[in-house]
C-alpha cells in the first residue's frame, strides 16, 4: 500500500523508529520501517563512525538522522566547559555525592566532566555536514524551530527536513520556516515533551496547517506502541507514526537489562515529567531518583547545568545496577513514555515492526467492517 511518507523517504511502511542506538535504527529499516538515529550527543567523529556502521548493516534500506542546530547561537565562546560546571552549586554536588556513597560508589565516578575546550556552538551544523556524506533520506531537528541553515541544506541535497513540535503554535512556526515534515509529539511521549495529549495535539496540528494553506505531512508521536494506535492516528489524518519508547525494551536498545525489566513490569502511571535530569521537563520512568530530589527540596538547575550534574551520576548508577547493586537499581531511570504499560515482554526490533504492520492492518479492517 503506498503512503505519502513512504514515497517521500523510500521506506515500505510509515513507522519511524527514533533511537539513540544504531542497532535499533538498522533493524527497523531492514524490517520495512524507517530508522532515525538520535545524534545530538555525538561528536562529528563519532557520528561518522555510527553512520558508516549503519550503511554496512541496513542492507540498502533508507534511514534518517536527528540532530540539533540551535535556533539562536547564544553560548559565549569565551566560557570553558569547566567554567560552566563551576556554576553548579555546592549543595547539589553534595547531594549527588551522598547518593553515590549510599550505593557504595566512589563519588568521583559521577563527577561532572569538563575540560578547557569552549563549547562548540556550531556542532549541530558539523553533524549535519557529516550526515550528508551518507545516504540519509531524512533530517530532523530535535528542538526548536529548524534554522535556515538546515532548511537550505535539505533543499540543496534533496532531503526532507522534519521538526518535532508539542503545540500547534510551534507547528505553524515550523511551517513558516519551511520544513517538509512535522512530528507532533504529545505529552505521553518519552524524553522532552509538552503537556498536550497526542489524541488532541495531532488533529489540532493537522487542522492548523490546513487552515494556514500548507500541505505538509504530520507524523503522530507520543504513547504510540502498536499498529492499532497508529491506524487510529492515521484515521485522524496523520501520515504515519514516530515512535521511540516502544524500542527500549528490545535487546538491541541502548538501555540496560535492569531498565528493561523495570519497564516491562511498569504501568502507564509509572512515568513522571521531571526537570531533574536535563533542566527541562522530560518524561522518564519514575524511580527513587525523583523521590530523593523532591524530598531534598532542591529545584532542578537550568539546562545545561542539570544534565552536566545528573548524567555522570546516572551512568554510574546504571553500571552499579547492572552489577547487582539493589540501591542503584532503585535509583535507575531512563526516558520513556506512558505507553510503556503496553509493553509486556522484550521483543526484537524486527518483530515489533512486523507486529505493527499486522496490528495496523487489523485496525483498519475492523474500521472498514464497522462502516459496512
Amino acid at each position: 500500500m503506498p503512503f505519502r511518507m513512504t514515497e517521500m523517504v523510500g521506506c515500505e511502511f510509515p513507522l519511524f523508529a527514533f533511537s539513540h542506538c544504531r542497532d535499533v535504527v538498522a533493524a527497523a529499516s531492514r524490517a520495512g520501517g524507517f530508522g532515525v538515529l538520535g545524534a545530538v550527543s555525538y561528536t562529528p567523529e563519532q557520528l561518522e563512525h555510527e553512520l558508516a556502521w549503519i550503511d554496512d548493516h541496513v542492507e540498502g534500506k533508507p534511514y534518517g538522522v536527528d540532530v540539533l542546530i540551535p535556533e539562536v547561537q547564544a553560548v559565549d565562546h569565551s566560557v570553558s566547559a569547566d567554567a560552566i560546571i563551576a556554576q553548579i552549586p555546592s549543595q547539589y554536588r553534595d547531594f549527588t555525592r551522598q547518593l553515590l556513597r549510599e550505593c557504595g560508589i566512589a563519588d568521583d565516578v559521577g563527577a561532572p566532566q569538563g575540560g578547557s575546550q569552549a563549547p562548540n556552538t556550531s556542532l549541530g551544523q558539523e553533524l549535519l555536514e557529516v550526515s550528508f556524506n551518507h545516504p540519509v533520506r531524512l533530517i530532523a531537528n530535535a528542538l526548536g524551530t529548524a534554522p535556515p541553515e538546515m532548511i537550505a541544506a535539505g533543499k540543496k541535497y534533496g532531503i526532507p527536513v522534519a521538526a518535532l513540535v508539542g503545540a500547534k503554535e510551534h507547528a505553524l512556526k515550523q511551517v513558516a520556516a519551511g520544513v517538509d515534515v512535522i512530528v507532533a509529539q504529545g505529552g505521553e511521549g518519552g524524553g522532552h515533551c509538552g503537556d498536550v495529549s497526542t489524541i488532541v495535539l495531532v488533529p489540532e496540528v493537522i487542522q492548523a496547517i490546513e487552515e494556514a494553506g500548507a500541505d505538509i505531512p504530520v507524523l503522530a508521536a507520543g504513547g504510540i506502541m502498536n499498529g492499532r494506535q497508529m491506524a487510529g492516528m492515521m484515521a485522524m489524518g496523520a501520515a504515519g507514526a514516530w515512535c521511540g519508547s516502544v524500542w527500549l525494551a528490545s535487546p538491541e536498545a541502548e538501555t540496560t537489562p535492569v531498565f528493561r525489566e523495570k519497564m516491562i513490569a511498569a504501568g502507564s502511571r509509572d512515568t513522571i515529567r521531571s526537570k531533574h535530569r536535563t533542566g527541562k521537563y522530560s518524561r522518564q520512568l519514575k524511580s527513587e531518583w525523583h523521590d530523593r530530589w523532591e524530598a531534598a527540596g532542591l529545584p532542578a538547575l537550568p539546562m545545561p547545568l542539570m544534565s552536566l550534574l545528573a548524567e555522570p551520576v546516572l551512568r554510574a548508577l546504571d553500571q552499579a545496577a547492572v552489577a547487582g547493586n539493589p540501591k542503584a537499581q532503585a535509583l535507575s531511570s531512563y526516558w520513556v513514555g506512558q505507553g510503556l504499560g503496553l509493553v509486556k515482554d522484550s521483543r526484537g526490533v524486527g518483530t515489533i515492526v512486523q507486529d505493527f504492520k499486522a496490528d495496523f492492518a487489523a485496525g483498519f479492517e475492523g474500521l472498514a467492517a464497522n462502516l459496512e
